[in-house]
């Protein structure tokens, strides 16, 4: 597993919770939900490329 993917989520992670905390502390709640949200699309579109990759090493694997 490459440890750039592990880092890109971290940092992701990490500024939306910052981005939270912030939206969060001058009452902009719904602003702080949406930017979760987002912050999680990105991360699941990050890990959904990956786990695109594996599915078509596994067909190449088994020539399917």
């Amino acid at each position: 597993m490459e440890i750039d993917l592990i880092f890109k989520i971290a940092a992701v992670g990490i500024i939306i919770s910052i981005l939270n905390q912030v939206l969060v502390r001058s009452g902009r709640e719904e602003q702080a939900t949406m930017t979760t949200l987002a912050g999680l699309v990105v991360v699941l579109m990050i890990v959904v490329e990956r786990i695109a990759e594996l599915f078509a090493k596994v067909k190449e694997l088994f020539h399917f």
